[in-house]
């Protein structure tokens, strides 16, 4: 079997960043995938599946009704590993064209003070597993450490 691409990066030597995973064609048309990593891989500790599934659920909220990216959103989840979420884009894109966009969604999440959508038996298999606090906290770590002075060796695979 062929390796899949995810696996071929370095992740002894991936910063926590904004990176193009890969771009597939459907038909005429692009689909960008992005990793948007939160923690370093390997290093720091990973993130726990209570806030995993709150920034999932904040995100997705956010990117979906998005004025200006909502119809191009195809999809936006966690990484199994739990460093970092998956960002489906229609269209061909570079990483840096959509750090505005992840700023706007991260400060969205650092500051959101509601009941998070979908956290409803009816709406979620896994309602009760959310933390909204830590969620918060590591929205504003990722925009402080990232986001807000985001550097080239964070956008590109090296």
């Amino acid at each position: 079997m062929e390796t899949i691409a995810s696996f071929t990066v370095d992740h002894m030597r991936l910063l926590p960043g904004i990176y193009v995973s890969r771009k597939d064609n459907t038909g005429n048309d692009v689909v960008t995938t992005f990793d948007i990593r939160m923690t370093r891989p390997n290093f720091e500790p990973v993130m726990n599946t209570a806030e995993v599934h709150t920034i999932e659920h904040l995100g997705a909220t956010f990117l979906r009704n998005h004025e200006q990216w909502g119809e191009k959103i195809i999809y936006f989840g966690p990484m199994g590993c739990r460093t970092g979420f998956y960002l489906i884009l229609a269209g061909d894109y570079e990483s840096e064209q959509i750090v505005p966009l992840l700023r706007e969604m991260y400060e969205f999440i650092s500051r959101f003070d509601d009941k998070v959508p979908g956290a409803d038996p009816k709406e979620c298999g896994n309602y009760l597993d959310m933390n909204l606090p830590m969620a918060k906290v590591l929205a504003e770590r990722y925009l402080e450490k990232v986001l807000y002075g985001i550097t080239p060796d964070c956008l590109k695979y090296s």
